[in-house]
């Protein structure tokens, strides 16, 4: 879990979970291992899908995002930045968060995106020792969390 520095207030915080959507093919995974031995093994059919959903739903769970923003850092996931070289982030929603994704991204970028959370955030760094030009965060508010960091 990430720490913040003592005596720091947070701004913003946010978890990117993963959607019902998401669930819903865990469990269609899980349970589809059951007609793959269906025919060799009867009590695998009990067995293999819910040793599938554990290990599916372990791992999506594992997917989520935490984004965290206080008066001198931001926290995403494992990464950490201070918020001095955080000049400003930017917003955006529907077809302008898939071009943010796909034709305007910078391959130098560092991305957390998630597939269940379309809209993101694009946060611009200035770091001259850092060739990263900016940060691509998937968020379920993302105005609510340009506005944290633009503040």
């Amino acid at each position: 879990m990430t720490t913040t520095q003592s005596g720091t207030h947070v701004v913003y915080q946010e978890k990117v979970r993963p959607s019902v959507g998401m669930w819903i093919l865990v469990v269609v995974a899980a349970l589809s291992t059951a007609l793959m031995v269906a025919p060799v093994w009867t009590l695998g059919t009990i067995i293999l899908p819910i040793v599938s959903f554990i290990l599916f739903a372990w791992w999506l769970t594992s997917l989520t995002l935490t984004i965290i923003v206080t008066e001198r850092q931001l926290f995403v996931g494992e990464a950490h930045i201070d918020r001095k070289f955080v000049p400003s982030a930017e917003a955006f929603d529907g077809e302008e968060a898939r071009q943010a994704r796909g034709v305007d991204l910078d391959a130098r970028a560092f991305l957390k995106i998630r597939p269940w959370a379309k809209s993101v955030v694009r946060i611009h760094l200035n770091d001259a020792s850092d060739p990263t030009p900016y940060w691509l965060v998937s968020s379920r508010h993302p105005h609510k969390l340009a506005a944290a960091l633009n503040a």
